[in-house]
């Protein structure tokens, strides 16, 4: 059961491909290792899954490309022709989204074309995309479930994440792809992205540095650990996407669809101050931080909260790792990889 997974050097393409390594699934990395944020940490986890791979006596291959390449991605289906495919390559990150428009329109739109083409024309029994609770946009009415409308983003990633979602849906109707796609809440954990917050918090408090506090910290995110991701990301991907018998065309749910295509969110379903996550880093590092307030940034929203009783229904489990356990797990990582 070869899966290909595409950002297998990211944070949760790591985290997923080394669960897969070890209950023995081989895996198709494919990733381009741009300089979005820090290579080298790319490369870390690459060794890491390389070691991982080694132990468990499961393959692993790496193809260093990008997915707008359409030759590249062809080649990867036609040469590995993996029975299940996980997209979670993706130019990530609101704000700069807003500054480099173009990244995410070639990597989030023609890149996952090029993913809907590959699963197509191989026959893949079940896709499996990373899509974002940002698609919830201006919403505000919490917490979010599937079934309300994503037709208002604030930022162009956001955009392109509904964008995929409907591209999916086209190909499941179509072709009859099995698609599913996640929406996830704010993941931190481990191996962690640079340009995230508790990244940001980390580095800057053990450098003596002042943290930069948006909003006066007043935002609430749905802080999901990634262990809880990687958990109902394979329950998902180990159950394709059905037609929904009961959905009505007269009163259509967004959350479900004739055609084997379904999301859910992913989120740890309570909410916290972006002030109270502070502490948290606070308490793990026995350092009080200096805190700079500075004004909401555009594309940011007010709240994120996530309802996953879909997500339980479908696969039987929730996600619930607390913040002070979750936040501490990373710190711990943080200072024995950077040796601080």
């Amino acid at each position: 059961m070869t899966t290909l997974v595409t950002g297998a050097a990211g944070f949760i393409g790591y985290h997923l491909s080394t669960r897969l390594l070890e209950r023995g699934t081989p895996v198709v990395g494919f990733d381009n290792l741009n300089p979005y944020y820090d290579p080298s940490l790319k490369r870390a986890r690459i060794d890491q899954l390389q070691a991982t791979a080694e132990r468990t006596s499961t393959h692993f291959q790496l193809i260093e490309a990008d997915l707008e390449d359409r030759q590249a991605v062809e080649a990867a289906f036609e040469t590995h022709k993996p029975h299940r495919v996980v997209n979670l390559a993706a130019q990530a990150g609101v704000r700069h989204s807003i500054e480099n428009p173009a990244a995410y329109i070639q990597s989030n739109l023609d890149g996952f074309g090029n993913v809907l083409e590959g699963c197509r024309h191989q026959g893949v029994e079940h896709l499996v995309y990373a899509s974002s609770s940002s698609v919830y946009g201006g919403n505000t009415n919490l917490p979010f479930t599937e079934h309300q409308g994503v037709d208002h983003p604030v930022s162009l990633y956001a955009a392109s994440k509904k964008a995929n979602e409907l591209m999916a849906h086209s190909y499941s109707h179509l072709y009859g792809l099995p698609a599913t796609g996640l929406r996830f809440f704010t993941v931190y954990g481990p191996w962690g992205r640079p340009d995230m917050a508790l990244f940001l918090f980390t580095k800057a408090i053990l450098a003596g540095e002042p943290i930069q506090v948006f909003n006066d910290g007043k935002m609430m995110r749905d802080f999901t650990y990634v262990d809880d991701i990687i958990e109902s990301l394979v329950r998902v991907l180990d159950k394709p996407a059905e037609p929904d018998p009961t959905f009505n065309p007269e009163a259509p749910d967004p959350s479900s669809s004739w055609a084997p295509h379904r999301v859910f969110n992913i989120g740890n379903s309570n909410p916290t101050s972006l002030i109270d996550y502070i502490k948290a880093v606070e308490s793990a590092l026995g350092i009080t931080a200096t805190k700079t307030l500075l004004p909401m940034q555009p594309g940011d929203v007010i709240a994120t909260a996530a309802d996953t009783s879909a997500l339980e229904a479908w696969v039987g489990f929730k996600p619930n790792t607390p913040i002070k356990y979750g936040v501490s797990r990373f710190v711990r990582w943080y200072r024995e990889f950077y040796g601080v």
